[in-house]
């Protein structure tokens, strides 16, 4: 059975000013659908990059990618974006909530760019999601009136709002306390055990081992890797 994520000898290389930057080298990579992956490295190896590779957030210089059986560097523009916003899901260190709106539109976002979805069945939805994440009584507050652990919530909730394949997460506990990122930790596991596919980005090397499997990259490279 073919893998359900599978990057062959993928390479990144940035053009700065003062001379290129090799975010990745070569990288080949396997995920089997349903998996839980952490990346764990320094700051610079290459781990946000990868993510936003699989994200397909940036092209690569080199190498192939195939999500699901599709091969992303044949897409056009227009279908890689189609298929982030319904294919993947995307939970950020830093939220990206939009201030001015509540919890219930704030989660909606995730479907504007996707066409011929029913507004209807997607707010019950996000109601749903909402309420599975615990913020059922507050769905209608702002983000301002939320704690950081709570934001990030809403923030899992919009990534789920697609169904999506898999889940990407970037540091998702980076602005967190102890408590509020066990917390997002034990959501992250009962996703994962319901099926859902996830990699996440972290520099909690703690927090990495209670995964299945890790994979620690230096320089652009996977340098070891335990399940």
């Amino acid at each position: 059975m073919s893998a359900f994520i599978s990057l062959n000898d993928i390479s990144k290389t940035y053009r700065m000013r003062g001379g290129d930057v090799h975010a990745l080298k070569s990288v080949s990579l396997d995920i089997n659908e349903g998996e839980f992956v952490s990346v764990v490295g320094t700051s610079g190896s290459g781990k946000s990059t990868l993510l936003y590779v699989l994200g397909t957030l940036i092209e690569t210089t080199g190498g192939s990618y195939e999500l699901a059986g599709r091969k992303i560097d044949s897409m056009t523009d227009a279908q890689r974006s189609l298929m982030r916003c319904k294919d993947i899901g995307f939970v950020f260190q830093s939220f990206h909530l939009v201030p001015q709106m509540n919890i219930i539109k704030n989660v909606l976002m995730s479907a504007r760019y996707v066409p011929g979805t029913s507004r209807r069945k997607l707010k019950k939805r996000a109601i749903e999601l909402i309420e599975r994440v615990g913020l059922g009584h507050r769905k209608r507050h702002r983000p301002i009136e939320l704690s950081n652990g709570e934001m990030q919530r809403v923030a899992i909730a919009r990534a789920l709002l697609m169904e999506p394949n898999v889940v990407l997460a970037d540091e998702p506990t980076g602005n967190l306390d102890e408590y509020n990122c066990n917390e997002i930790f034990d959501l992250l596991q009962s996703l994962n055990s319901d099926g859902t596919t996830i990699v996440m980005v972290t520099h909690d090397l703690e927090l990495a081992s209670k995964t299945p499997r890790q994979i620690r990259l230096k320089d652009g490279e996977i340098v070891n890797e335990a399940a």
